[in-house]
């Protein structure tokens, strides 16, 4: 796969509820920086921080509106939604990807942690 189909085909498994196939495309020491939260290194920590995000009971729909790439490097502007019981949470993201050998090597998403807690507060 291309480092653009790569980066689709991660993106639909996740919201396909597949995590250990999204991780199935990713190296072993991953770089998971989560923009402003704490950077994640390597796919077992990606796993902890996921799971509760997209288990299941969760409902997960990321729509991706734009995606450029250029050699190793893609580049999406997307909207994560969640689905948390009757709470329904959707954050604007700007994610960056680098796909190395077949596997994506960094994961960088940027979103507004504001939003994010406004909207899980129910405002």
């Amino acid at each position: 796969m291309t480092p653009d189909e790569t980066v689709t085909e991660f993106i639909r498994r996740i919201t396909s509820h597949d995590l250990d196939g999204a991780l199935g495309l990713c190296a072993d020491d991953l770089e998971y920086d989560n923009v402003p939260m704490e950077t994640l290194h390597g796919k077992d920590a990606a796993r902890q921080f996921l799971a509760p995000l997209v288990g299941d009971e969760v409902g997960v729909d990321w729509v991706v509106h734009q995606q450029v790439a250029a050699g190793d490097l893609v580049m999406n502007e997307r909207t994560d939604g969640f689905q948390f019981g009757g709470m329904r949470v959707e954050l604007p993201v700007a994610g960056l990807f680098r796909v190395r050998d077949g596997a994506i090597t960094l994961w960088r998403d940027y979103f507004d942690m504001r939003t994010f807690e406004t909207q899980m507060a129910g405002g």
